[in-house]
């Protein structure tokens, strides 16, 4: 929610269009798999009608599809770029003892890896809306097969998408932690470039300061991004068993009562197969999703100078101008390190 909120506030007219054409673009996708499904389930003879619909189908989902992608990918750019050029201009609004506070590998992790996570984030979103649209669409036509199969269709995405959500916000704790022991560990890069003579001249300063500080932070960033990675590798697994078991359910285990034919059988199975690839990319996404929530709230949380326009602030005029610059009995020595 926080990275539609960055991309509405940066240009809500074009995110609108982006997220409704991606929606209709799935929309007709998941009305060509019910076209599909009802045609070979009944075996109804191929009409020029039904051709039609078809290829009507097919050509809005194309265009559409596109539509939504382009917009996105050029509303991403700019949005990254808007941000880019907004931190900066913060940074020299700010007050210099603040910056020394954030301290300057927060900083540049902000300006490089925090906006190119966000840009990474923000160039899946038009495939994630057409997913999403498949998804409604699909659980629409399931609805219209059987609306007692949509019941329990829905009680396991509830409950899935609660386990999803506790392992999702889990692992993006861990990645906050990865996150501040990353800073911590740019720092002591800094340290090690910039005092390298120092550290040459003192064993055992140098010894102290890889052991002590540089490996410790290097191994605490190690596990907790591993921790928060593998969440996210197991919440995958997760999601593709609660979908099997769904079609399973669908299949073989529905409670007595719910009489299903086999022609609407059929047409749930190939809707749950066409299901797979959208339910795939969603749960794929999530990680990538919520690295970009942990970079999204480190930005916020720099506590630099707001702007109240991002627009240049003018220079300030010259009160007394002046032309030339006269220098009166002048003299610079300049020394090399091999003299005296």
């Amino acid at each position: 929610m926080d990275l539609l909120t960055f991309l509405w506030r940066s240009a809500w007219p074009a995110v609108a269009l982006a997220l409704a054409t991606g929606f209709l673009s799935g929309a007709c996708s998941a009305g060509l798999i019910a076209l599909i499904s009802l045609t070979l389930a009944t075996e109804a003879i191929a009409t020029t009608r039904l051709a039609g619909a078809f290829g009507l189908l097919v050509a809005i989902a194309l265009v559409t599809g596109i539509i939504s992608r382009v917009v996105l990918v050029r509303l991403s750019q700019q949005a990254v770029f808007a941000l880019q050029m907004r931190l900066s201009r913060q940074i020299l609004a700010t007050e210099l003892d603040r910056l020394e506070q954030v301290g300057w590998p927060r900083l540049l992790a902000a300006l490089t890896e925090d906006i190119q996570t966000l840009s990474a984030a923000v160039a899946v979103l038009p495939l994630l809306c057409v997913n999403l649209a498949v998804v409604a669409g699909c659980m629409v036509y399931i609805a219209w097969l059987s609306w007692q199969v949509l019941g329990l269709v829905l009680a396991l995405a509830l409950g899935a998408g609660l386990s999803c959500g506790l392992l999702l916000q889990i692992g993006r704790r861990w990645l906050a932690l990865a996150r501040d022991r990353q800073n911590r560990l740019f720092q002591h890069f800094r340290t090690l470039v910039l005092g390298v003579k120092e550290l040459k001249l003192h064993a055992q300063r140098q010894q102290d300061f890889l052991t002590a500080d540089l490996e410790a932070t290097a191994r605490q960033f190690r596990h907790y991004s591993g921790r928060g990675l593998s969440l996210f590798a197991l919440l995958d697994s997760w999601g593709k068993l609660i979908y099997f078991f769904a079609v399973g359910l669908v299949l073989f285990g529905l409670p007595h009562g719910v009489s299903v034919d086999t022609h609407t059988r059929f047409g749930y199975a190939l809707t749950f197969t066409f299901l797979l690839g959208p339910m795939e990319s969603l749960v794929a996404k999530l990680p990538l999703l919520g690295q970009a929530g942990v970079a999204l709230t480190n930005v916020k949380t720099l506590g630099l100078e707001p702007l109240l326009e991002d627009a240049e602030p003018p220079l300030p005029a010259l009160a007394n101008p002046w032309q030339t610059l006269e220098l009166v009995h002048l003299t610079h020595t300049y020394r090399t390190d091999s003299e005296d």
